[in-house]
């Protein structure tokens, strides 16, 4: 079957990095053929359009595997308690959901079969939609990523408990098709039963887990809350940090020599630490805490030039897939940003801190098909950035959302 050539014309276009003017954008299936100047594509002089093209914004730490219904079941038990071929629909619809707010790719952190079996139907095709990596975890006994179930339930996610252990579960995800490994040098926030403070595994299985991850070329990243943390994910040459709370003078220099990508996940800590979704005592307890520390040490980290990229911690729940346009605007505002500096930090440099450069992230032939047309120009003035002003998403080379202008 012949694959039709769109073109776009007569919009603005920000190509990822800079503001290209009015042009016209072609793509054929999932593939950009042509960001040309207007006048270069022969076209009349007209008044300027209402609308841009952006790229396709990328989250690069989301949790897609959560009730996707109008009235969620309680988030810790529903994962329990549904069925894994049910749960996959869950995950295309959040992934869709995503998508329709401009989202064209998602890196789910912390993975299983469920994420892995969704993103591999989005893959093929089979359901338009945007792009989903999945990262497997490796974690101990009663660490971050074993402690959200109720203590006594029998079936749990796999964890590891010694170099030899980490090692197995690397090479266990990287034949399942994971992208990449999560591992944890702290504890967490919504985890039940731990402290933020808590060491998670020993050096010995870190270095074990980032040593094989790399072995098979996968990316390793990094959920801290502490400045310990920071120091564990430093030594080892991890590939990002998440969340990164306990970032410090002490690490700038480090973090700018590697260039080293950092996901603050701004609006699930505010709202926790809030209590503006149902949460435990504590839990807003730890997420008040974190919250403290991280506004202290983020100013001056992002006026260093520490890489801080798009990652929302979003699951549908605390973070609806859709407020990732919102964590922007807020990442905006806390590190004094330009707008364009902004939208670099969800599209280009989000595409480059996951290994994704040359494939998303920027409007340039060669590169998938992935651009939001959206009112105004975001790149300068971020607060344009609204799922009110977006007009029509395309991921894959395909409409997901709304309508093309004429």
């Amino acid at each position: 079957m012949p694959v039709t050539l769109h073109t776009l014309s007569g919009l603005t276009v920000w190509d990822g990095e800079s503001d290209r003017g009015t042009a016209t954008v072609s793509w054929s299936g999932d593939r950009i053929t042509s960001v040309e100047p207007a006048a270069s594509a022969g076209e009349a002089a007209s008044a300027p359009s209402e609308y841009s093209v952006i790229p396709g914004l990328i989250d690069t730490h989301v949790h897609l595997d959560s009730s996707a219904g109008a009235k969620p079941g309680d988030w810790m038990t529903w994962p329990l308690i549904t069925p894994d071929s049910e749960r996959s629909i869950h995950v295309v619809a959040h992934a869709r959901r995503a998508a329709a707010a401009g989202v064209t790719t998602l890196r789910d952190l912390s993975g299983s079969d469920v994420q892995l079996s969704a993103a591999r139907a989005l893959d093929a095709g089979l359901i338009p939609g945007p792009r989903v990596l999945v990262h497997g975890a490796v974690g101990m006994t009663a660490g971050h990523g074993d402690l959200f179930v109720p203590p006594h339930y029998p079936h749990r996610a796999p964890v590891a408990d010694s170099p030899d252990e980490c090692r197995k579960l690397v090479r266990q995800w990287a034949r399942s098709g994971a992208d990449g490994i999560k591992i944890f040098t702290s504890g967490g926030v919504l985890s039940i039963g731990d402290k933020v403070g808590w060491r998670n595994q020993t050096p010995q299985e870190i270095a074990a887990t980032v040593d094989e991850a790399h072995a098979l070329g996968m990316l390793v990243a990094a959920h801290t809350h502490t400045a310990e943390g920071v120091d564990i994910a430093l030594e080892f040459e991890v590939d990002s940090i998440e969340h990164g709370t306990g970032i410090q003078e002490r690490h700038w220099e480090t973090l700018l020599e590697r260039n080293l990508p950092v996901a603050p996940t701004l609006l699930i800590n505010d709202a926790i630490a809030d209590r503006r979704i149902p949460v435990s005592d504590d839990a807003a307890e730890k997420g008040r805490a974190v919250v403290t520390e991280r506004d202290e040490n983020f100013v001056g980290a992002a006026a260093a030039g520490v890489r801080f990229v798009l990652g929302t911690d979003a699951n549908g729940i605390f973070v609806r897939f859709g407020d990732q346009l919102e964590e922007l605007r807020l990442m905006a505002r806390a590190f004094g940003w330009s707008a364009e500096r902004a939208l670099r930090a969800g599209t280009s440099d989000a595409a480059d801190a996951i290994r994704l450069t040359g494939r998303v992230g920027r409007l340039q032939p060669g590169h998938g098909a992935d651009f939001v047309v959206v009112r105004g120009k975001p790149w300068q003035d971020i607060d344009t950035l609204t799922a009110e002003n977006i007009v029509a998403v395309v991921a894959r080379g395909e409409l997901v959302s709304g309508a093309l202008p004429a």
